[in-house]
């Protein structure tokens, strides 16, 4: 496999960004999972991704055994993503981008970094869940909600919060946990939803309230709930699906906002410019095309929220009541994402994000 400068630059700045980075070799032994002699003559390129997290190498797994190309990822926020991608100036050192919160795919789409894709089954997504021009494409559906450690609230005599408008409460002063909306598709997700939902105005009066409540933030969308089932403060702001499940105990639960859940699609782009650009369009279109591949998504993921993305997709429901959710129009997250980060970062000057 051969490897040219830029390459080594992604991956030793992607290590630097995130402490945790996993590189995984998928497919140097491709031809030893059963991929055909045919596919093997395929493979001569390596697709280079970066995700969200390294339990995606089951489903790279089965790329590789089927297309017999290899695979190798690192784990990067998309916020980090983003501003990497726009440092290398139209050189990508990746591939594939897969996971994270579509503000920043429909930002890159803007500044003319991702490739489109086209395939048949594009067709098979609801209005809003991918580019109309085929840049990007939802792989699911992140919402967002509160954990709670009653254990912490007893000792402070809060009860736990069953709405947005309750965390701005004085009971809850530095007690709440967010990750910064900059690098977390998900907190971002909660940040415009509220804007959208209380206006302008009203919106960041209660985003500087809930300001007040938190101590400082932290980087990836896990922090929050981690930090509360270790007991370091008594509630988080989270996304909400089963991957928290092991986190789960008689103190320590999730909860579903009475005033409604913010939500952020998850997107998966082909970059332009890309080495392998051909190796990413082919990964996107065999996710796609193929409900089997899909459901494996969804057991990675741990959640049905690919079900909101194509309805058609059978023996997969969604966990939640769809009217839980917030009202948003996701069209605008990309749009409004640089002033409205540029304004938080005003109104939380000072204040530290913290790495896990």
């Amino acid at each position: 496999m051969k490897f040219n400068v830029s390459r080594r630059s992604f991956i030793a700045g992607a290590a630097a960004l995130v402490p945790m980075a996993v590189l995984a070799g998928c497919g140097n032994n491709a031809s030893s999972d059963g991929a055909s002699a045919n596919q093997e003559a395929s493979s001569d390129k390596t697709l280079q991704v970066v995700c969200t997290n390294e339990s995606y190498k089951a489903l790279f797994d089965m790329f590789t055994k089927d297309k017999g190309m290899p695979v190798e990822f690192v784990s990067m926020s998309s916020g980090d993503v983003l501003s990497k991608l726009r440092a290398e100036g139209g050189t990508p050192s990746a591939d594939l981008w897969f996971g994270g919160g579509i503000d920043s795919f429909m930002a890159a789409a803007k500044d003319g970094l991702l490739e489109p894709v086209d395939f048949p089954a594009a067709d098979k997504f609801a209005e809003g869940f991918k580019s109309p021009d085929n840049y990007w494409f939802s792989k699911g559906v992140t919402v967002v909600g509160f954990i709670a450690n009653d254990d912490l609230l007893k000792e402070t005599g809060a009860p736990a919060p069953a709405a947005w408008t309750d965390l701005v409460k004085s009971e809850y002063k530095d007690e709440i946990i967010m990750s910064s909306p900059a690098v977390s598709g998900t907190n971002y997700a909660a940040v415009a939803a509220i804007l959208q939902n209380m206006g302008e105005i009203d919106g960041w009066k209660y985003l500087e309230e809930l300001n007040a409540n938190i101590p400082f933030y932290t980087k990836r969308g896990s922090d929050p709930s981690t930090r509360v089932s270790q007991g370091e403060v008594a509630v988080g702001i989270t996304y909400l699906d089963r991957t928290l499940d092991d986190l789960l105990t008689d103190s320590i639960h999730t909860i579903q906002p009475s005033d409604g859940m913010p939500y952020m699609p998850d997107g998966v782009a082909a970059f332009k410019g890309a080495a392998n650009v051909d190796g990413a369009k082919e990964f996107i279109e065999w996710l796609f095309s193929s409900d089997e591949n899909l459901k494996e998504l969804a057991a990675i993921d741990k959640k049905n929220t690919i079900k909101l993305c194509i309805p058609s997709l059978e023996g997969v429901e969604l966990d939640f009541d769809e009217k839980a959710l917030m009202k948003e129009d996701i069209s605008q997250f990309g749009e409004m994402r640089d002033a409205v980060l540029e304004k938080w970062d005003d109104m939380t000057s000072g204040k530290e994000v913290k790495e896990k």
